[in-house]
């Protein structure tokens, strides 16, 4: 076998493996390959075209070329395959080349299907690129334009101002040197610049660059901050290479430049409409008025009140700020919360309602029987319940008549109970004036009638003490006129009765005028409804909490209520009678007590039962708000007042008593604070830090002890830990049960604070015969008693020409060479003056002693 036969089988193994050896024919061209530094290198190259093959050809090897890295052309040799045909025998079978050609157009299939779906997917992409850059040279000179037009704008507004600065008078300035970029104003060099360091060598160039020095080249980071300025020029000139200021920015610009053009002018004052609530601080009213703190306090100066941003003032006050700077007022009140707690509608009294028990309050005079009275009619002593025989709380009581309920409120006579009194008189059907037959009309029975006239009410007259000697009905009914109180009996439509709780005379005729009185009246309240009344008295019991004894007005007060009473609010616990019973409800005109409340109400609030325990919340918080408001509100303007700065600085010797109270009830405590704060003159007050109903505790110690107060404890008693506590801090608790002995104890108390009279008692006169001058006394003044008498030491004054010339004391007083104690008229002696010798002869001497006398309230 030859070589050419070996390498012919060795390419038909070849390809039939898949394999392709490369071959190059000796026709070949040659290829001249140029390096740095003068290498060259010569290779032979040979280009093949590529031949397609359809299905059903053979395919033919493939065209390569080559390169040969060394400078001596080679040539790569590839050995022809070597074809075998059908009918050639050689060992190859027709099957075999039949399976390899139905493979090869398979083949070709797929690679043509590629071909097609590359060749459509160029042409989508070349039209989507077509379309993409249609858009963006669209957006371009879109952008080009608005460039061009701002540029226009700018140049205008340019040439406009520079006219502007034309028309001014000229001002010396340093010349400004425009903001142009670093590179345009480098020199530019030419082709023949660029060639010179070539032809003149390296002195040339040096030469040339000390002759002509370069512009100092900025740092990046200034250049590309210059960079970043719009100049005109810049604007004018875009090369499209630099970066400008976006359309926004230069908006803003604008903008505040407009701006400061408009604040640098007066700004015109804004008038608006302000709410105002019903209490609001300085600062919250200046900034709904969008005014200054200062202004809105400068007008407050101008009407005399000092005050600081924090303070509060009343919805009137505010409301004349506001119109003083120029706005409109809106006045709200928060009190919407409380509408339709209370109704209104009597009419539903009228037409569902049912007869209820009159509400009787019995007044008068302390010591006329008020409360004998009631004990008489519902057979139980109460009297020996109260401390000293007196009422000092108000009691509530129900009594059957003919098968009719009346209710009887009691109310103390005392003076210091007016506010009891009163809200008796608001809660009542009906007023029972008890007047005594021995003692007749005294000034607590007269403010029993203005009482009854301002809640106007009817009046039935009680005459009481019947049973005694000196009784005088005439007497009482003939005062009453003076009042204008006009009896049945004197012609009048009141209706008067003689009674006497000792013996039981007329109660059976005070019922029936009682009846018959509210026969006239047909009262009427609807039971089924929700409960109204009024808080009668309240105080904190230990056991059992706050309680408070109520009327109910209107309604039926059911157990598991919740009700409202001015800032406390309640789930009713329990409903106790006056006999003492727990019931579960109460009707119209029934006084019961209610225990179960969250706090003490106060004495005389209305109450009304609401739906939720939220309701009761959002009422009783608005209440306790409001009250803290206008308390602050009250003494934040009394503070700042300057006629009561001054009128404090004045009285700046006016002591005052602190005290600290702690009563059984609330209507207790409200009366010995109003009867305490009524003692005291201009030197001294009486000044109650604290005042609540319930028993002495350590927090009130500690308080006492703050402010150095004693501590008054009507009818209640201090724990052990407060007693301890005040015995340690050295507090005083004094106990009381009768109005009257605390009144006193405080008035002699307070006594004491003021300083004793001076009480001048005159003594006699002298007239001065002779002046004597003695070594080592000095001067002394002989003289004769006219009038009276003098004693050594006591004061004297020395009157000359009608005038007092010196005021002193009595050094000597001598008859003949003896000292005495006194001189009596007629008598002659010798007198010296203390620190005083400046006496003439003819002058009188006026001798007197001065007393220091303890001063009463």
């Amino acid at each position: 076998m030859s070589d050419q036969d070996t390498t012919d089988e060795k390419g038909a193994s070849e390809g039939a493996s898949g394999k392709r050896t490369l071959s190059l024919k000796p026709s070949a061209g040659t290829v001249r390959q140029s390096f740095s530094h003068g290498r060259s290198n010569s290779v032979v190259v040979e280009k093949r075209k590529r031949r397609i093959v359809m299905p059903g050809d053979t395919p033919a090897p493939a065209e390569t070329s080559a390169e040969a890295p060394k400078p001596t052309p080679k040539v790569v040799t590839q050995t022809k395959r070597r074809v075998i045909k059908p009918g050639a025998g050689a060992g190859a079978s027709s099957a075999k080349t039949e399976t390899a050609r139905s493979a090869t157009n398979a083949e070709q299939e797929a690679r043509l299907n590629a071909l097609k779906l590359a060749q459509q997917r160029e042409v989508e992409e070349a039209k989507a690129a077509a379309e993409e850059a249609k858009r963006r040279a669209e957006e371009e000179a879109r952008l080009k334009k608005e460039a061009e037009e701002e540029a226009a704008r700018l140049a205008e507004e340019a040439k406009r101002a520079a006219e502007e600065e034309a028309r001014k008078p000229k001002v010396k300035e340093k010349p400004v040197v425009e903001d142009e970029p670093v590179a345009a104003a480098a020199p530019k060099r030419g082709a023949s610049d660029d060639a010179a360091p070539a032809r003149g060598g390296r002195g040339g160039d040096s030469r040339k660059r000390a002759e002509t020095p370069s512009p100092a080249k900025p740092t990046p980071r200034t250049d590309e901050r210059r960079r970043s300025k719009l100049t005109i020029n810049r604007a004018l000139n875009d090369d499209g290479n630099q970066r400008g200021r976006s359309m926004a920015a230069m908006r803003r610009r604008q903008e505040k430049a407009r701006r400061g053009q408009q604040q640098s002018g007066p700004r015109e004052k804004v008038l608006r409409e302000v709410t105002i609530p019903d209490a609001i601080t300085i600062q919250e009213l200046a900034n709904r008025m969008a005014e200054r703190a200062v202004d809105v306090i400068k007008v407050l100066m101008t009407q005399g009140q000092m005050l600081t941003v924090n303070d509060i003032i009343d919805a009137d006050t505010a409301q004349l700020i506001a119109e003083e700077l120029g706005h409109t007022v809106k006045r709200v009140s928060e009190a919407d919360v409380e509408e339709g707690l209370f109704s209104t509608d009597s009419a539903d009294d009228d037409e569902a309602g049912a007869p209820r028990p009159p509400v009787v309050t019995i007044m008068g005079h302390v010591d006329h029987g008020k409360t004998s009275l009631l004990d008489a009619i519902r057979n139980a002593n109460v009297v020996q319940g109260e401390a000293g025989g007196i009422t000092q709380h108000i009691g509530a009581y129900q009594v059957e008549k003919n098968g009719q309920q009346i209710s009887f409120i009691d109310t103390p006579g005392h003076e210091a109970f007016t506010a009891m009194r009163a809200r008796g008189a608001k809660a009542t059907d009906i007023v029972i004036l008890v007047v005594a037959a021995d003692d007749s009309v005294m000034p607590t029975t007269v403010e029993a009638i203005n009482h009854t006239r301002a809640g106007e009410v009817p009046m039935i007259v009680a005459i009481n003490k019947m049973d005694k000697p000196e009784a005088d009905p005439n007497r009482v009914r003939t005062d009453l006129l003076r009042y204008e109180v006009q009896v049945e009996g004197m012609g009048g439509e009141v209706q008067d009765v003689e009674v006497s709780a000792t013996t039981g005379q007329g109660l059976d005729n005070l019922l029936d005028a009682i009846l018959l009185q509210a026969e006239i009246m047909e009262l009427k309240a609807n039971p089924d409804r929700a409960a109204e009344g009024v808080v009668i008295e309240a105080q904190l019991d230990k056991g059992r909490g706050p309680v408070a004894t109520v009327l109910v007005q209107r309604g039926t007060l059911k157990k598991g209520d919740i009700l409202v009473a001015g800032g406390a609010w309640a789930r009713v616990r329990a409903l106790i009678d006056d006999h003492g019973k727990q019931v579960n409800e109460a009707g119209p005109s029934a006084p019961v007590e209610v225990l179960g409340f969250q706090d003490t109400p106060s004495a005389g609030d209305p109450f009304a039962v609401v739906e939720t325990e939220a309701r009761a919340r959002e009422i009783t918080e608005y209440r306790q708000r409001q009250l803290r408001e206008t308390t602050a509100a009250r003494l934040g303007t009394a503070r700042g007042s300057l006629e009561q700065m001054m009128t404090r600085l004045q009285e700046s010797n006016l002591r005052e008593f602190p005290i600290l109270v702690k009563g059984d009830v609330q209507g207790s405590v409200e009366a010995i604070v109003q009867a305490v704060e009524k003692i005291g003159n201009e030197e001294v007050a009486a000044r109650v830090i604290h005042a609540a109903p319930g028993g002495v505790t350590e927090s009130d110690i500690a308080l006492a002890a703050a402010s150095e107060a004693p501590i008054i404890a009507f009818n209640v008693r201090a724990n052990k830990q407060a007693r301890d506590t005040a015995q340690a801090e050295g507090i005083e608790i004094r106990y009381y049960n009768i109005i009257y002995d605390l009144v006193d104890d405080i008035k002699a108390a307070m006594e004491g604070l003021l300083s004793p009279e001076r009480r001048e008692t005159m003594l006699g006169n002298a007239e001065i015969l002779e002046v004597f001058n003695i070594t080592k006394v000095g001067k002394v003044a002989g003289c004769t008693i006219t009038d009276g008498k003098v004693e050594r030491g006591s004061g004297v004054r020395l009157i000359r020409d009608s005038v007092v010339i010196h005021e002193g004391k009595l050094k000597t007083l001598k008859r003949f060479k003896d000292e005495v104690a006194e001189v009596t008229t007629g008598q002659e002696c010798g007198m010296a003056f203390e620190n005083y010798e400046d006496i003439r002869k003819g002058d009188v001497i006026e001798c007197f002693r001065v007393e220091e006398v303890a001063r009463k309230l």
